[in-house]
């Protein structure tokens, strides 16, 4: 077997396809291009850096840092809860049994309540 080192090891840099918001979590919607994450997304790469109208860049940090973003509408975390998208990526707590696994992102280690910032850990 060959060599290998990895393409980036981030933070990375993708086109969206509709306006973000610095600290929102982003989804994949194309080769190389982001979004808002939607509730319970599969496909959540990491959190904006900056706002960015759509079709501009952006830079992307990866889920494997420690992040704050917004608790969604939906309710309240706490720290140990994991965590999920919620809607136009937001935050909020993954249910386990109920969500689908690949939606879980990680554990809050500084819980808030609906429209606040909390401090999580992403895997």
């Amino acid at each position: 077997m060959g060599d290998y080192v990895p393409v980036a090891e981030g933070p990375y840099s993708y086109v969206t396809s509709a306006a973000v918001t610095g600290g929102q979590l982003v989804e994949l919607t194309g080769n190389n291009t982001v979004q808002p994450a939607s509730v319970t997304s599969q496909q959540v790469v990491g959190v904006a850096a900056f706002d960015a109208a759509s079709g501009a860049r952006v830079t992307v940090f990866d889920i494997d840092k420690l992040h704050e973003t917004i608790v969604s509408a939906a309710g309240t975390l706490a720290a140990g809860n994991p965590v999920k998208a919620g809607a136009a990526g937001t935050l909020q707590e993954y249910i386990v049994g109920t969500d689908p696994v690949p939606s879980f992102l990680g554990v809050c280690e500084v819980g808030a309540t609906a429209g606040n910032l909390a401090r999580w850990k992403g895997y």
